[in-house]
């Protein structure tokens, strides 16, 4: 089966492209050894069936970031057999300069020119048989979101995999680099380092670090080559910046009269809107208000309206099994076993499906639009007072849906610094899991506030979040902090397809965690809720409720010292999903046919829930955040040092919440 690579710069359109050739047929895992998201496809065409690989989004193929390390590594060792070269056609010149690399690479190379409906908008022109002459490698115009040109790429690109030549780049770096490049050649010989000699001499000549540690590794080098290697190291900076200014000067050549744009640059649309919502006073009022509608609409649609819906589907199941099995003359046990641990555990959780849809949602529709990228920008000033890197923000935002993404997305970071205190405060940002948990309390207690409670919520965790930061960046982890740059993509209409897309497979997660990971834990504490036999299930003589009782005085300054709650909060270090699939199971088995938020509001009031919400948004993140911290550092310590410390920060916030609460008269 012939493989094709796809490579890009972020915002270039690559994933669209990719969801538009393969459809639903996807597989997304990790690859080997380390954390950064692998996505692979199949699309079918004359007959004949191709494996799609979506490589990384990155903007050069250097050695700086995971990133980067595993788009070269895959494009180099794995050899595909084409690399479709994904290029923005509104801002050409700084996507071409990851084609150029890629050329140097050996790599047989077509260029998908993308967005050129946005392009033609903006009055920008191509000649394209022209411009593919100068580059050497084949053009396709392509509009991905509206598949536009797409036949045309797969049939040039199937073409070009049957014929056997690699591309051959003619980019000269003048004459004494080029001397070098062949010099370096020669010596290398035919030594097998698993890459192209012509690619490994211009890295040397860089002074990258992985590529120079990989010759000296190599003791088949001559002594004149390691000679040789010792001149070009005193003089690896001036060497990489004629480099540089070679390629640009390859790509200006190569456009120049072939990219035709007006004379006077037009005001977009993106700049019109921008001057609003990335405004120096504006931007962060607009950032936090968008937010409050957003978290107002969530709570009203997918709570008061869908929410109600389902609640009643799983009642009305409840009953109809509970009816069901009691016909058949079944055995208390199994009855319980059904009626309060599945459906009164699960099925708690899977009535507030619909809250989480309607977040991943709105949350789609923001990404998709391009407003996501100005919330980062517009946070880089507080970011940067605290000593926090801007691109932290950034992984913040990912993890809106889920912290593992989150972490993982810190790897973008160049300093170790910075992402060592991004990943350690990660873990505060609320994710979807906990949405099922809110929900519970503020319907219990808040049903008129529930947006403003979820604003509350999230924005807290963000505060805190930005509050260890600082703490960090002065103790753990002196230094100073990097630059942050960052493109702002042009503002797009989402579209449906896309956003669907996104919020069914986070989703389909959430229910997959709920059929395995949660049925699990709720099957297991519900025969510790039952056991020893002899005693009144869920009372305060099982085994269950003894380990929670032992718990409990731990969390009594914060009002909640309960061994229900103990238990749930501890369930919800495997999953945070189970705290209420818990809660569900054991309130059920006491208050039979009561609905959760009917018993949560018999065993809380106001305050307590205020303070146990508090817990659940900053203590010890779930078993696989904890897991991800662990692989992203390398190290158990930092993962036990997460765990505990979250813990920490969480059992004070919620002390503070109720103590301060019953000073001022809260109950």
């Amino acid at each position: 089966m012939n493989t094709i690579a796809l490579v890009g710069n972020p915002n270039s359109g690559k994933t669209t492209l990719f969801n538009a050739l393969t459809g639903a047929n996807q597989h997304v895992g990790n690859w080997p050894g380390v954390t950064v998201e692998k996505k692979e496809g199949k699309f079918n065409f004359d007959g004949n069936t191709y494996k799609i690989v979506d490589l990384p989004g990155t903007y050069s193929l250097g050695a700086y970031s995971e990133d980067e390390m595993v788009a070269r590594d895959y494009i180099i060792k794995d050899n595909p057999d084409i690399v479709i070269n994904i290029v923005d056609a509104t801002n050409i010149e700084r996507n071409l300069y990851l084609t150029t690399q890629l050329l140097e690479m050996g790599a047989k190379v077509i260029i998908a020119l993308n967005m050129m409906d946005e392009a033609k908008a903006r009055n920008i022109s191509f000649n394209i048989d022209k411009l593919s002459k100068k580059l050497g490698v084949p053009i396709v115009p392509i509009v991905a979101s509206k598949k536009e040109g797409l036949d045309n790429l797969v049939k040039k690109s199937v073409d070009m995999i049957k014929k056997s030549e690699s591309t051959k780049t003619n980019i000269s770096y003048g004459k004494d680099i080029d001397e070098e490049i062949d010099n370096l050649k020669n010596l290398m010989g035919n030594i097998d380092l698993n890459y192209p000699s012509h690619w490994i001499a211009i890295k040397l000549l860089e002074g990258d670090e992985y590529v120079h540690e990989l010759i000296s590794n190599n003791h088949d080098l001559s002594s004149e080559f390691v000679n040789v290697m010792d001149k070009v190291k005193d003089n690896t900076e001036d060497y990489e910046l004629k480099i540089v200014d070679k390629r640009y000067e390859f790509i200006d050549n190569a456009i120049n009269k072939n990219v035709i744009r007006p004379e006077i640059k037009a005001e977009t649309t993106t700049d019109k809107i921008d001057r609003i919502l990335t405004h120096k006073w504006f931007g962060l009022p607009i950032f936090a208000l968008i937010m409050f509608v957003m978290f107002q609409l969530t709570f009203l649609i997918g709570e008061d309206i869908l929410g109600e819906l389902v609640a009643g589907g799983m009642e009305a199941l409840g009953e109809t099994v509970g009816s069901f099995l009691e016909s058949h003359n079944a055995s208390e046990m199994l009855t319980a076993f059904i009626s309060d641990g599945i459906i009164g555990g699960l099925g708690a959780v899977f009535e507030f499906v619909p809250l989480i849809m309607i977040m991943y949602m709105f949350m789609g529709i923001l990404e998709d639009s391009g407003y996501m990228a100005r919330a980062a920008y517009v946070m880089d000033r507080i970011m940067k007072s605290l000593g926090l890197h801007g691109k932290t923000f950034v992984s913040m935002l990912v993890s809106f849906g889920c912290n593992v993404p989150g972490i993982m997305s810190t790897r973008t970071l160049d300093s170790k610094k910075d992402r060592m205190i991004a990943i350690l405060i990660n873990p505060f940002i609320s994710c979807g899991a906990r949405l099922p948990i809110y929900s519970v309390f503020i319907s219990a207690f808040f049903p008129h506030k529930g947006g403003l409670i979820l604003f509350f919520l999230y924005f807290l965790g963000i505060a805190v979040a930005l509050l260890m930061g600082k703490i960090f960046s002065k103790t753990l982890f002196k230094g100073e902090s990097s630059y942050f740059i960052m493109e702002l993509p042009p503002y797009r209409i989402p579209t449906l397809k896309n956003i669907l897309r996104n919020m069914w497979d986070k989703v389909w997660g959430f229910l997959k965690r709920a059929g395995t990971v949660i049925f699990a834990v709720v099957t297991a504490l519900w025969v510790l809720a039952v056991l020893p036999f002899g005693v009144e299930p869920y009372s305060e003589a099982s085994i269950l409720a003894r380990i929670g009782s032992f718990i409990a005085p731990i969390f009594k300054p914060a009002g909640f010292g309960t061994w229900q709650a103990s238990v749930g909060l501890f369930a919800g270090i495997v999953a945070k999903e189970a705290v209420v699939a818990t809660l569900g199971m054991v309130y059920a088995g006491v208050e039979e046919g009561a609905k959760l938020i009917t018993a949560i509001q018999g065993a809380f009031t106001p305050l307590t829930a205020m303070s146990f919400m508090v817990m659940t948004l900053l203590y010890t993140p779930c078993a696989a955040v904890i897991g991800t911290v662990r692989k992203e550092t390398n190290s158990h310590k930092w993962a036990l040092f997460t765990t505990i410390y979250t813990f920490v920060v969480g059992w004070i916030g919620a002390v503070l919440v109720f103590q301060i609460g019953k000073l001022l008269g809260f109950s």
